[in-house]
């Protein structure tokens, strides 16, 4: 009875076993700003630079949000990818688009040669994976912003990153931050599926609730991110984190990854380098 008893113990699934997945986020910097390393970047430079922060930091991301990407590069980022980490990738990006409803192209590179459009993307470390895109609601007189989302079988994840509007007088100008207060909220919405893990997050362009930085308005909109999931680089209570920006105005947190409250997870952001504007931010999370 007691042998028999043991046995049942040891075949029983622990529930303590948790899905673990690592994703990073990076706005790389590469469409149409001079000020970066990266500006006009080939294909080539840009999937190995890529592959480099995927492949030499702490955390290595089973999942990249990358945001000012070119989608000319979709396929160079995948065979380096694959070829550099010994895992199939699969690869999706959406290319931003204009107010009338052209491509919002990036700079030719620096052999005058088409990179196609300036582009959110996601990189998954999977083969099984089926992706999907949604608008954002956008001012009418700017580019039009998208979230990308990644649903992930094997993990039983839900993935999702995106680029919003800057907040500039040329993008989201009037009081309050209506659009980005909007794109947050919507960006929430469709992370979520049921049975699944949600994961979110990129450049969203505000300001934390309880930094010094940024808009009012900006820093009200992505309080309800943050009440209902943890951020990888919160500070205790503190709705706040290291900088990811950097520029002449100065320094600030632009760029997050949300999990879900309950999960443990470990935030990693590597020093500022000339080759964006921007930090990555990495996550290893477990569910």
């Amino acid at each position: 009875m007691l042998a028999a008893l043991a046995a049942l113990l040891v075949a029983a699934p622990s529930s303590e076993v948790r899905t673990e997945l690592s994703v990073m986020t990076w706005n790389v910097c590469t469409g149409t700003n001079p000020r970066c390393g990266l500006y006009r970047a080939g294909a080539e430079q840009l999937a190995w630079t890529i592959g480099q922060y995927a492949l030499n930091q702490p955390i290595k991301p089973d999942v990249i949000f990358l945001q000012e990407f070119c989608t000319g590069a979709d396929s160079a980022l995948e065979h380096s990818l694959e070829q550099r980490t010994g895992r199939r990738w699969s690869i999706r990006s959406w290319g931003l688009l204009s107010s009338t409803g052209a491509p919002y192209a990036c700079q030719p590179d620096r052999s005058g040669r088409s990179r196609g459009a300036q582009s959110i993307a996601i990189a998954v470390a999977s083969d099984s994976v089926t992706f999907r895109t949604h608008l954002l609601a956008s001012p009418p007189w700017y580019v039009k912003r998208a979230v990308l989302c990644a649903t992930i079988p094997a993990k039983r994840v839900r993935a999702c990153g995106t680029h919003m509007s800057s907040g500039e007088g040329y993008d989201d100008r009037q009081p309050g931050a209506p659009y980005r207060t909007r794109q947050i909220r919507q960006l929430m919405a469709h992370a979520v599926e049921p049975g699944y893990r949600t994961v979110f997050g990129g450049d969203l362009n505000v300001s934390p609730p309880d930094s010094d930085s940024g808009s009012a308005a900006g820093r009200r909109a992505i309080v309800p991110a943050y009440q209902a999931y943890g951020e990888c680089d919160q500070r205790g209570t503190g709705r706040t984190g290291q900088w990811t920006h950097s520029d002449g105005s100065g320094r600030k947190k632009l760029d997050y990854l949300f999990v879900p409250k309950g999960s443990t997870w470990r935030c990693h952001l590597p020093p500022l380098t000339p080759l964006s504007d921007h930090r990555p931010v990495y996550i290893k999370v477990a569910f």
